[in-house]
């Protein structure tokens, strides 16, 4: 299997930490040219300097519409192209029972996680993919798939970007390509408060006896992003250890 992604541009949101940063890392050792996206430009300087090669950053807040378009016609404008666009970016501001949370953060959860998977998508569309085809990745998680306490509405907004993938790929069928990865818990910052306090229990209950790993995840972005999966759109690929099976979600 050819997994290489030479002469490919990719734009990943989210990417200075993390998931995206893995899967920056490895699309760059796979041979594409990567852009990486975050609200703060520091945490971007010091991620491309430590994946080198070839990688740059641009520093966009993904809720913004004006910001995440200014985003993608750089990208194009300076690499000649996008070809393959990641919506990793999200966010989580609450903890607790979806019926108590406050209508500001709830907002927030579906601006960042839920809106601009489409306002990504839309400018790429439009800038790019609509005229020169592409492949576009949603991150969504094993928890819009099923219900757990704490986050509730996070995975609200995920099970959303589940199916903003199927409706997007049936819109922008033959051209763009777009599917979904859904972790399980994977061994991020952003999910900290979820693992690191009981990790060798979790990773019990889990089939494959571990949490994930970020490489994990960007393993399977490679997967989407090369020709090898060239006949697939319109699926959320789950990498969660069997966690699904084993009756346990998580946090992706």
């Amino acid at each position: 299997m050819d997994l290489r992604l030479d002469g490919k541009v990719a734009l990943i949101t989210g990417g200075s930490r993390g998931i995206g940063k893995a899967i920056a890392k490895l699309f760059v050792e796979s041979g594409a040219k990567v852009v990486i996206s975050s609200r703060k430009k520091d945490s971007l300087e010091e991620a491309a300097n430590e994946i080198g090669g070839e990688i740059s950053y641009y520093c966009a807040n993904a809720g913004e519409p004006d910001q995440v378009r200014a985003c993608v016609g750089d990208t194009i404008d300076r690499l000649g192209g996008l070809d393959i666009l990641v919506s990793n970016a999200a966010t989580n501001p609450y903890m607790g029972p979806m019926i108590e949370i406050d209508l500001p953060r709830a907002d927030k959860t579906v601006q960042v996680n839920q809106r601009a998977v489409l306002v990504w998508a839309q400018s790429a569309w439009e800038l790019w993919m609509k005229e020169n085809g592409g492949n576009i990745i949603n991150m969504a998680s094993i928890g819009g798939i099923t219900v757990e306490p704490g986050i509730g509405y996070y995975n609200v907004t995920k099970a959303a970007v589940i199916h903003l993938t199927k409706q997007m790929a049936f819109e922008l069928q033959p051209k763009v390509r777009v599917n979904a990865i859904a972790p399980g818990l994977v061994k991020t910052d952003f999910a900290r408060s979820l693992w690191e306090p009981a990790e060798e229990f979790i990773a019990s209950r889990i089939p494959m006896r571990r949490l994930g790993e970020p490489q994990d995840i960007a393993s399977a972005a490679l997967y989407l992003a090369s020709e090898v999966s060239s006949w697939m759109t319109g699926h959320t690929l789950v990498i969660d250890g069997g966690a699904l099976i084993g009756g346990h979600g998580g946090l992706g």
